[in-house]
């Protein structure tokens, strides 16, 4: 796994206008009460190593809100995972390269976006145990042919999005789409 998305303005810049993007096509559809949707941004203080000439820009997640019904409407992401205070961005290429945590790889990761060893262990936790029994990966999974090696999350994941492209940063953001759903409440739901 190689760190120059990370350090690559272009894929930041491509990040920001893919959430962008799918927030103007939630906007679109409106609210299933048939009301508009109006911005309703909220504040976010990422980590992460986001250029600074972008700092602003993500420190907002893109959110909508009915003028209606007052419902929020919170699209799929492609920079924020969740709630975590890391961008998506991070937690998968970290954990990627990581890849089981050694004093040498934490030491890189820490130097290269500030995470610590504990969060790193977190996050291997989460791909290993966490992850695979989500109702969202028991679905998505199948669409992935031959299978990805689920002892090797998100690693063998990136492999299968950056072996279908050309472009570097392309099978990243590809990866961050296919996971996108499970970045709102509705699709992070662990199976029974």
């Amino acid at each position: 796994m190689s760190r120059a998305p990370l350090v690559d303005a272009r894929v930041w810049m491509l990040l920001l206008e893919a959430d962008r993007q799918v927030a103007g096509e939630a906007r679109a559809g409106g609210c299933g009460c048939g009301g508009r949707l109006h911005s309703a941004h909220y504040r976010r203080k990422p980590r992460g190593g986001v250029p600074a000439e972008l700092r602003e820009a993500y420190g907002w997640r893109e959110s909508l809100c009915c003028a209606r019904c007052r419902k929020r409407v919170t699209p799929p992401s492609v920079r924020f995972l969740g709630r975590r205070v890391y961008l998506a961005v991070v937690v998968v290429l970290v954990s990627a390269m990581t890849g089981g945590v050694t004093e040498r790889r934490a030491q890189a990761a820490e130097a290269l976006v500030g995470v610590s060893v504990r969060t790193l262990q977190r996050w291997r936790a989460w791909w290993l145990r966490v992850f695979p029994p989500t109702v969202f990966w028991k679905g998505a999974r199948a669409q992935l042919m031959p299978p990805v090696d689920e002892a090797r999350l998100p690693a063998s994941l990136l492999e299968r999005f950056s072996a279908t492209v050309d472009q570097a940063g392309d099978g990243l953001i590809g990866c961050l789409r296919f996971l996108s759903p499970i970045t709102t409440s509705r699709g992070c739901g662990v199976a029974a």
